[in-house]
C-alpha cells in the first residue's frame, strides 16, 4: 500500500501554517498554534482517527482568533486531499456515535469529492473558555472545502459546552478512521458508480 501522507504550508498576510499527516500513524500529535483549546480538539482527531498530525501556526492572534482557526481548517483540509489522492480502495462513508457523561454527537462523513457541512451543535455557552465556539463552525467549513468532502455534525444533545465539544472532534476523528480505512473488497477500485471522486 502506498505511504497516504502529505506536508502542507499555506502563508497569507494573516497566518503562516504548516501541516503533515500521516492517515496511517498511530495517533502522534504535536501542535503550536497558539490557541491551546483548539489543539486539545485537534488532539482528539488524531488519537481517535489513528493518524498522527503536526501543526505549526502563527496568526494574527492579537486581533483574534478567527483567521487562526479557520486556516488549519482549510490548510488542515488541504492535507487530507493530497492524502487520500484518489481515493481507491477506501471504504469512503464513516460515521461515529460519542458520548460523554451527558453529551453526545454524530458526525457522518463522505469523502465525495463535494464539499458540503450540515454543523448542528446548540452550544449551551458561547465561549469555552478563552475560545469562542463560533469559530468550531469556521474550522470545519474551511476543512470540508479543502478536503473535498462531506460533513454531517450533529450534537444531540449536551449541557456542558467543553463536553459537547469533545464529544464532536472525538467523533470527527472516528468517523474519518472508518472512511479511509482500507476496504479489501474495493482493492484498487474507486468507491463510486460514477468511476471518480
Amino acid at each position: 500500500m502506498a505511504e497516504r501522507k502529505a506536508a502542507v504550508t499555506r502563508n497569507t498576510l494573516e497566518t503562516q501554517i504548516s501541516v503533515t499527516l500521516d492517515l496511517d500513524g498511530s495517533g502522534e500529535a504535536r501542535f503550536d498554534t497558539g490557541v491551546p483549546f483548539l489543539e486539545h480538539m485537534l488532539d482528539q482527531i488524531a488519537r481517535h482517527g489513528m493518524m498522527d498530525i503536526e501543526i505549526d501556526a502563527k496568526g494574527d492572534l492579537h486581533i483574534d482568533a478567527h483567521h487562526t482557526v479557520e486556516d488549519i481548517g482549510i490548510t488542515l483540509g488541504q492535507a487530507f486531499a493530497a492524502a487520500v489522492g484518489d481515493k481507491k480502495g477506501i471504504y469512503r462513508y464513516g460515521h461515529a456515535y460519542v458520548p460523554l457523561d451527558e453529551a453526545l454527537s454524530r458526525v457522518v462523513v463522505d469523502f465525495s469529492g463535494r464539499p458540503g457541512l450540515v454543523f448542528r451543535v446548540p452550544f449551551t455557552r458561547s465561549m469555552i473558555g478563552g475560545f469562542d465556539v463560533d469559530l468550531f463552525h469556521e474550522f470545519f467549513q474551511g476543512f470540508v472545502n479543502h478536503a473535498q468532502m462531506t460533513l454531517h455534525v450533529d450534537n444531540l444533545r449536551g449541557e456542558n459546552s467543553h463536553h459537547q465539544a469533545e464529544t464532536v472532534f472525538k467523533a470527527f476523528g472516528r468517523a474519518l478512521r472508518m472512511a479511509l480505512a482500507q476496504d479489501p473488497a474495493m482493492a484498487g477500485v474507486t468507491p463510486s458508480t460514477k468511476g471518480v471522486l
